[in-house]
């Protein structure tokens, strides 16, 4: 019997002023479209994990930031019916204006509650918080 594939992703909580940055799918998007969510994308075969974090936030965002190395949650979900582990990592902004790529059309910087409010993703929601609540130089 063959094993299903497994989709490994990304998301970055981007932090600034304790305020996260959140962003919305575009209507194009196969999956998830108008959905907000953090920045985020697949793991390519190979890739670090950590590099690929970063390799999102430049393609995503354009920001300067510094990465959390340690993953702030790991969590299984589905994309469609393909099941997906998801690895959280905070990155704190140093600057930069955000500057959308073709995957989303529009971002805004959020408190956790309007996070919450906002992403239909309530398990990326906990992640946000975690993420939110460790403590860094940066806060």
């Amino acid at each position: 019997m063959r094993s299903p594939k497994q989709i490994v992703a990304v998301a970055v909580v981007v932090v600034r002023a304790r305020q996260v940055l959140a962003m919305r799918r575009a209507a194009h998007r196969d999956a998830g479209a108008g959905l907000w969510e953090t920045v985020s994308g697949r793991v390519e075969l190979g890739e670090d994990p950590r590099e690929a974090a970063r390799r999102e936030i430049r393609e995503e965002t354009g920001l300067d930031t510094r990465l959390v190395e340690r993953p702030v949650d790991v969590y299984a979900a589905r994309r469609g019916t393909e099941p997906m582990i998801v690895v959280v990592f905070r990155a704190d902004w140093i600057a930069g204006e955000v500057r959308c790529s073709s995957e989303h059309d529009a971002f805004r910087w959020m408190a956790l509650d309007e996070f919450r409010g906002a992403s239909r993703l309530s398990r990326l929601a906990q992640a946000v918080e975690r993420a939110l609540a460790l403590a860094t130089h940066a806060d």
